[in-house]
């Protein structure tokens, strides 16, 4: 003879089953995350240079021209400077191109920090360029880029 709590128990594990396999699918149908356009990544520049020159040079950006993997590629960002009250980089921020995201992150220093350099890693979705720009005491802006090619993409929020 079967018990009232068996009959509540099967219901209460059919109900949440189906709940479940609804979540799958709708995770399954989920969009990908858009890539950054050129004029994201324009805009991203923008929103920290202002109508400020972009100047080449005093930043140096070292990161693999060769990632295997996407997922945690090292980047370090350093910048010529006497780092002194007067003479001093106020920030660095690194953007990419392909990224959902153009903006990858924002480092703010001051004159006591000694050396003008970050370094952290990333996560790249693909193969695409990356750009450093040092903001300095003066008001002024420069930059370097480099290009990296990844053989395994990270940032990917598709499911197979």
């Amino acid at each position: 003879m079967r018990e009232p709590d068996d009959a509540t128990r099967r219901q209460f594990l059919r109900r949440s089953g189906g709940v479940a396999v609804i979540g799958a699918v709708s995770l399954m149908s989920t969009p990908r995350a858009a890539q950054a356009t050129p004029a994201t990544l324009a805009a991203a520049i923008r929103a920290v240079t202002g109508a400020a020159e972009l100047r080449t040079g005093k930043v140096k950006l070292e990161i693999p021209p060769l990632v295997e993997n996407g997922n945690t590629v090292p980047l370090t960002v350093s910048v010529d400077s006497p780092m002194t009250p007067e003479d001093h980089v106020k920030s660095i921020h690194v953007f990419n191109e392909k990224n959902p995201q153009p903006n990858i992150g924002n480092f703010y220093l001051g004159a006591s920090a000694g050396r003008a350099q970050v370094a952290t890693r990333i996560r790249l979705a693909d193969s695409q360029k990356i750009i450093a720009i040092a903001h300095l005491a003066d008001g002024s802006f420069w930059s370097a880029t480099a290009d990296v090619v990844v053989t395994l993409a990270a940032c990917t929020e598709e499911l197979i």
